[in-house]
């Protein structure tokens, strides 16, 4: 029965033109993709609370504390931006639509470049934990505040590299996708 409904769905996708189709994959790609916006909320948010409690602590260290804090967010933010740029292609500048030939492949690229900018939540809630902690660091001892940066940026570039492969991804599936080829 499973694999008679799966005929009968693959069956419905294929009654439609590919172009209609792409389009479509092409908006749920592009509101998944969205959802990398969760980390960096997290992470921000994460920053902001604790250079707010650092200021607390040490109210005389609060504009190091609110640059550091700032900074870091900043830096939390980046899988977020990138997670909005492959949605952006895939709504304006789809390079899928003008590509001809199976078109259940091509929607599952499109939904599956929006889906693999979900690996952004995790370096944005890293990141933004890095940042506050920093923050925190920094509140206490402002003295020591262009090491805390240097070490914050440092371990927030490492955070950032799994948004980058799933970015990557993201462009492959989109410009040059090798499974295309491969059926066609």
């Amino acid at each position: 029965m499973e694999e008679n409904f799966i005929m009968q769905f693959l069956n419905w996708l294929a009654s439609f033109e590919t172009k209609e189709l792409v389009a479509a994959a092409s908006c749920i790609g592009a509101g998944l993709a969205m959802i990398a916006g969760i980390g960096p909320g997290i992470g921000q948010g994460f920053a902001a609370g604790k250079g707010a409690e650092a200021v607390s602590v040490n109210e005389k260290a609060s504009k190091q504390t609110t640059m550091v804090m700032l900074l870091g967010a900043a830096v939390a933010e980046t899988s977020g931006i990138l997670a909005l740029v492959v949605a952006l292609i895939l709504l304006y500048g789809n390079p899928l639509m003008s590509t001809e030939g199976v078109s259940i492949i091509i929607a599952a690229s499109a939904i599956g470049a929006g889906l693999s900018m979900i690996a952004g939540i995790g370096p944005g809630i890293g990141q933004g934990y890095a940042a506050g902690k920093s923050t925190e660091s920094v509140g206490r001892r402002p003295k020591l505040q262009s090491s805390v940066v240097r070490t914050m940026f440092l371990g927030q570039a490492v955070a950032q590299t799994t948004g980058i492969y799933a970015l990557i991804i993201a462009l492959v599936l989109m410009f040059a996708n090798p499974l295309i080829k491969m059926v066609m």
